[in-house]
């Protein structure tokens, strides 16, 4: 349940159809009382019973409302009764049928309302999970995976949603139901309700007890749908790979064991629940069973109960066994969908170490330099840089270089800070990055990485992403410098044309010059190429190199490279190895010597 109070805060912003449900399910409750008092007037003229009354009443204040209402009718039924006794049938029917109308009808506005409330926070909920998944940082990813949040983001704030309607009608329209009949069986017998109430406790203990283990069967359901919802992602994201190992059945295989859990768990789970109904209705049947033996002792042989009174006082029982049957569905309910608010709790709650601190500055601009001091970092227990020092000066195009492995996409994602150093410094214009406002760092650097990371909208809006506000003209101009915009203009869409997922639609070589008429709009200060070209054929290389010239110009770029023939105009080339600096100088310095850097050129060259 505490899950739950963290969840309802969402609901906080819909409080006015909480209101409006709390309000129609009080006229609710009341009414489906009154519906079954209603039929003591029938029976009493069925059975020839009903009081003759020819004097109206007096009414004497709240406190006789009870009284007065009971020879207010008795002296209605009485002046039709004098008329034809079918009148006064019709009369007390129609009565019935009225309350039981307004009862539904207000039930109805009741469920209307919080309806408003349920997808409210369904969509609140959803809204905060997504936004807070891309806020956090990126070593979180690298720890979940992404079957798993997609799984928490849909089936769980679902379920979420289905618990949270749950607990409304727990903590409102059945306890305020079973507490009007209460009020109203008291009046006809205490005896008798106090006889009844002893058994409520009994009934209560053991639906707890079926429904102890369902959070823990619940949560086992949960997180292999996240397994499977991760395998198929794996899935349709390497299918090209799979057909080309033939490696369709070892798949199919993994994905066959996954549903076969995700089967035994959700059978195990479901028949635990479903336990709920029968259980319930039958204890119901014994309360009304007790009931029928007691009360039909005082009716026949005390005589102290009228037996019109008993009859209604049954309807009234069954009235409380209905809200008592949905409150132990709403429990079982909430146990189910608690370990769904705990999954979901755990991303909303998750922490944020890299966040911005109060004392972080905006920098606009790189006006100097950018300087690693002795910086070392370990991915968990893997060490990858050690006391790694490195100045990029303003206007400078620096290459990394080295073997796969060596640290070097480390350095530009601690340059972009998706990740914290562990040891040393890394400053921007004399600012630790950690005191940077992560907003503006982001603003201040451009990326264009191995894989082009396209999304599945128009060309236009892909180039625009991290200038939302630029024109088509801007646009264009920046394709023209990425050596884009021809082959942009030969689609029949043109910059309307929709890319597909991941840009499926377009060659290597033209998601990658999308890639860069993105950073080239963005106008950043400081550039990342990371193995811009690698992927690429020689055709594609020289155009996208070309558009990377062009790209660079005026602007600090760190450049890591694996083909050493696009980095031969860098001002530094620094060569690394198992995190440490081996070598650096320019393309002719390193040339001219016996380096690391002139053994690897000739083997390329080979």
């Amino acid at each position: 349940m505490n899950y739950y109070f963290k969840i309802l805060r969402f609901g906080l912003l819909y409080k006015r159809f909480a209101f409006l449900n709390i309000f129609f399910n009080f006229l609710y409750a009341i009414f489906s009382a009154l519906a079954y008092v209603a039929m003591i007037p029938m029976m009493q003229i069925l059975f020839g019973t009903t009081p003759k009354t020819s004097v109206p009443p007096n009414y004497e204040g709240i406190g006789q409302i009870k009284n007065y209402l009971e020879n207010f009718f008795n002296y209605k039924i009485t002046q039709y009764m004098e008329q034809d006794s079918g009148i006064a049938l019709l009369f007390v029917i129609s009565m019935i049928i009225s309350l039981f109308f307004l009862k539904n009808i207000f039930n109805y506005l009741a469920m209307y309302f919080i309806t408003f409330l349920r997808n409210g926070v369904l969509m609140d909920l959803r809204n905060e999970l997504f936004r807070k998944t891309t806020t956090l940082p990126i070593y979180f990813f690298s720890e979940k995976k992404k079957g798993d949040l997609m799984a928490r983001i849909s089936s769980d704030v679902l379920e979420i949603q289905h618990s949270f309607l749950s607990i409304l009608e727990l903590i409102i329209r059945d306890p305020l139901t079973i507490i009007f009949s209460l009020i109203v069986m008291f009046s006809f017998s205490v005896k008798l309700t106090l006889f009844v109430l002893i058994f409520i406790p009994i009934s209560g203990g053991i639906i707890s007890q079926i429904g102890k283990s369902l959070k823990r069967k619940s949560d086992r359901v949960q997180k292999e749908q996240g397994e499977f919802l991760s395998l198929l992602e794996e899935t349709l994201s390497g299918i090209k790979i799979i057909k080309a190992f033939n490696a369709e059945n070892a798949f199919v295989k993994k994905f066959k064991q996954s549903t076969t859990r995700f089967f035994d768990f959700s059978n195990r789970l479901l028949n635990r629940q479903n336990l709920a109904s029968p259980v319930s209705e039958f204890l119901g049947i014994m309360v009304i069973s007790v009931i029928l033996w007691y009360g039909g002792k005082m009716v026949l042989i005390d005589q102290s109960l009228n037996g019109a009174i008993f009859l209604s006082y049954l309807g009234l029982a069954y009235n409380i066994l209905t809200p008592a049957k949905g409150i132990s569905k709403a429990y079982y309910n909430i146990k189910k969908g608690d370990a769904a608010a705990m999954r979901v709790l755990e991303i909303l709650e998750a922490n944020d170490d890299m966040e911005d601190s109060p004392d972080s500055v905006e920098i606009k601009s790189l006006k100097k330099q950018i300087k690693f001091n002795n910086v070392s970092f370990s991915y968990e227990q893997s060490p990858v840089l050690e006391n790694f020092s490195l100045e990029i000066k303003k206007g400078q195009t620096v290459a990394l270089i080295g073997p796969s492995g060596s640290g070097k996409s480390t350095l530009a994602n601690l340059l972009n800070r998706f990740y914290e150093i562990d040891k040393g410094s890394l400053t921007v214009d004399g600012t630790p990055i950690n005191q940077v406002k992560k907003k503006s760092l982001y603003q201040l650097t451009g990326m264009v990485t191995q894989d082009s990371i396209l999304f599945n909208d128009s060309i236009k809006n892909n180039i625009a992403l991290g200038n939302p506000n630029a024109t088509l003209q801007e646009i264009k101009k920046a394709s023209k410098i990425a050596n884009a915009n021809e082959f942009i203009e030969k689609l029949d869409q043109k910059y309307d044309s929709i890319i597909g997922e991941g840009g499926n639609k377009l060659s290597g070589g033209q998601k990658q010059r999308l890639s860069i008429a993105r950073a080239i709009l963005k106008d950043p200060d400081i550039l990342i190429l990371d193995e811009a070209t690698s992927a690429l054929d020689t055709g594609s290389e020289k155009m996208v190199q070309e558009a990377l010239e062009n790209l660079m110009k005026n602007r600090t770029s760190l450049v890591i490279a694996h083909r050493l023939s696009t980095i031969q105009k860098a001002d530094l080339i620094v060569v690394i190895n198992q995190g440490k600096i081996i070598e650096t100088g320019t393309h002719k310095q390193l040339i001219a010597q016996k380096s690391a850097y002139k053994k690897l050129v000739e083997m390329q060259s080979l």
